[in-house]
């Protein structure tokens, strides 16, 4: 697995990490998932990024990170988040909380989870808008300069945040969607990453899933049965998208799911993949994928089924939406 630079303060990672969400939430049920295990075969595999965050649990994929993570401390980069409030009887966000009391607060609380005497990446989860960007960049500021944190990122954050932002704190890193399914970033935010200098982490890059499969796997509790992209008409246009770059991905002799983020690779050198999995062939698979070579004319052809836009269907429902790009 080749690392490169993620940002231009220093930090190094693999060009493809492991999201670790999937291995508390989300996706239906967890069923009899080693998430230890899984994580100490990324790092066998040449992985050094791990995503987490207090919210994902919340706070017990902290703790299995950090657990899993500490004989090899010295060799991973570990990356949380901070910015919601999350209610302690019922362990639910309640809303976004980005006070520098609060992330100072979360800051401490994550470091004991973790087990960690710093974090390497600290994004903010999503921008609060009661709270001015600057204080946000300046409580981190104070965290790096306590060692409690080395670097600042964000996440989901509109252009000008991140100007406003990079201005008062040095940013790192911004983790957005990108996959084929989702180019947004593409017109948005990811020229202003390039400008600043600021690495871009993709998250769901294979758009929840569904660039693996195609959604034929999807359980009866699985939360992405609510999002616009999986319903109805939307879902079928969208199948039948898929199913055009499976027979791409079957001529090159990988699997969609390789294909697609050997795509994302090819978007350049300041672009970074967090696939999250709960299956150790999925991972296999996954850390493969940075061997697939494109040519242009392949990168032409995947374009071609697949423009920004082509995915029918928001990617998040009306109160997920409400969240992203301020």
């Amino acid at each position: 697995m080749r690392t490169r630079p993620l940002g231009s303060q220093g930090l190094v990672a693999s060009e493809i990490g492991l999201g670790c969400m999937n291995l508390t939430m989300s996706y239906g049920a967890r069923g009899e998932v080693d998430g230890a295990a899984l994580i100490a075969h990324a790092v066998d595999l040449g992985v050094t990024m791990f995503d987490t965050a207090e919210l994902y649990g919340p706070y017990t994929n902290e703790e299995l990170v950090g657990r899993a993570l500490r004989e090899a401390r010295d060799h991973v980069v570990i990356a949380t988040k901070f910015g919601f409030a999350i209610a302690e009887a019922r362990g639910r966000p309640t809303g976004v909380n980005s006070r520098p009391e609060h992330i100072k607060a979360v800051c401490d609380a994550s470091l004991r989870r973790l087990g960690v005497e710093f974090i390497d990446l600290f994004y903010q989860h999503r921008v609060d808008p009661e709270v001015p960007i600057e204080d946000v960049a300046g409580a981190v500021g104070e965290l790096v300069a306590a060692g409690k944190v080395r670097h600042f990122g964000l996440s989901e954050a509109g252009p000008g945040t991140i100007r406003r932002a990079h201005a008062v704190f040095p940013v790192s890193a911004l983790q957005t969607e990108y996959s084929l399914w989702s180019r947004e970033a593409e017109a948005s935010v990811l020229p202003v990453c390039r400008e600043l200098g600021i690495g871009f982490v993709a998250y769901s890059p294979l758009g929840r899933g569904f660039l693996a499969d195609g959604a034929r796997t999807l359980g009866e509790t699985d939360y992405r049965r609510s999002l616009p992209r999986w319903q109805g008409e939307a879902l079928n246009h969208n199948r039948s998208l898929f199913e055009r770059l499976a027979d791409i991905a079957r001529g090159k002799g990988c699997t969609p799911a390789q294909l697609a983020l050997a795509w994302l690779l090819h978007q350049g050198e300041d672009v970074f993949a967090i696939p999250g999995t709960t299956k150790p062939h999925r991972l296999e698979e996954n850390v493969a994928a940075a061997s697939v070579a494109l040519a242009a004319a392949d990168l032409a052809a995947i374009d071609e089924i697949l423009p920004a836009g082509a995915a029918q269907g928001d990617r998040y429902d009306a109160a997920g939406a409400a969240l992203l790009s301020r």
